[in-house]
């Protein structure tokens, strides 16, 4: 049996940094703001980094490191990419349960960084919108834990692995991909009251219940009310809140370097998840996971900061307030 086993996507992840990308404001993109670049020229890249990413291998990975027996479910396809990326994983001892495909590419990500630490992710998803709930390994899947995380938004998937969880006994920790959270909330609640730890960020949990971003305890409460077990919501450079058992918690962030975000979301999802597991503290559960965050953010690539057992980085642990 597994202590846990994740689900959700794998990609090739290119990262590409030049001193030509530059910022500028304008608020017909959606951010407010944009990464641009001179066309038709020609553009140095300063720095390049290849990896590999998704939600499922980066937690998966985490899990791994924090000594828990760990698998991977998810679609690569039969290509060098793909055959890589599950070496990779065994490598960091994670049991890859994947399908494979050979009709499409593994899924690849160009990720342009900007000196900030700001990026633009151009995304293709390849063999990763092909996850066929048809083909996933129930009966290998024996485990305490669940983490999902994106699932292409396969409803027929996220049902399936729900149902699989409840009828084993099986806890679920969930960070939900945009195309889960666009299902709608009247269609995924019946899922989410399943979910022991339901952890999103502030926009998503704001587009989901449908209530303006900047009424932030209006959005924080309503999407508490929906889950069973502990809500953690991150609000970024503001830190995080987390809901669980009637008590509120909060945390800021660490004043750490920041070389890139990519992976920053999924190392504190993972992170507390872990920690909780291991201690059932929610104060340790934000403390670590603020520090996996702040330790991946801090290198190119969405694994190479993540922490191993024992390591909780060299900065101060954040003060957690309780109400």
């Amino acid at each position: 049996m597994y202590d846990i086993i994740t689900i959700g996507s794998a990609t090739r992840d290119v990262f590409l940094q030049s001193e030509g990308f530059k910022l500028i404001k304008d608020n017909d993109f959606a951010t407010g703001q944009a990464e641009c670049f001179a066309l038709g020229s020609k553009l140095e890249i300063k720095k390049l980094v290849i990896t590999t990413g998704g939600g499922g291998t980066n937690t998966a990975v985490t899990f791994a490191r924090q000594g828990f027996k760990t698998a991977c479910v998810g679609v690569v396809g039969d290509d060098s990419t793909g055959h890589e990326l599950l070496q990779e994983l065994r490598d960091e001892k994670v049991e890859p349960l994947f399908q494979e495909h050979g009709d499409d590419m593994t899924a690849y990500s160009a990720i342009l960084v900007n000196p900030n630490g700001e990026r633009t992710i151009l995304s293709y998803k390849g063999e990763g919108q092909h996850f066929d709930v048809s083909k996933i390994p129930f009966d290998k899947m024996k485990a305490k834990w669940m983490y999902l995380d994106s699932l292409g938004g396969h409803y027929d998937l996220f049902e399936a692995l729900i149902k699989h969880a409840v009828d084993n006994g099986i806890k679920v920790a969930m960070n939900p991909g945009g195309k889960e959270l666009a299902h709608g909330l009247d269609k995924l609640k019946p899922l989410i009251e399943h979910i022991d730890i339901y952890t999103t960020n502030q926009e998503e949990a704001a587009g989901l219940v449908g209530i303006n971003f900047q009424k932030e305890d209006e959005v924080f409460n309503t999407m508490a009310g929906y889950v069973k077990g502990i809500f953690v919501m991150s609000k970024g450079h503001d830190g995080v809140r987390v809901k669980a058992e009637g008590k509120e918690y909060s945390a800021g962030v660490p004043d750490s370097p920041i070389v890139e975000r990519t992976g920053a979301g999924d190392a504190f999802g993972s992170g507390f998840v872990a920690e909780y597991i291991r201690s059932g503290d929610i104060k340790k559960a934000i403390q670590f996971a603020t520090a996996n965050a702040s330790s991946v953010v801090t290198e190119f690539g969405s694994k190479a900061g993540i922490l191993k057992e024992g390591d909780w980085g060299p900065w101060p642990l954040v003060e957690v307030k309780v109400s």
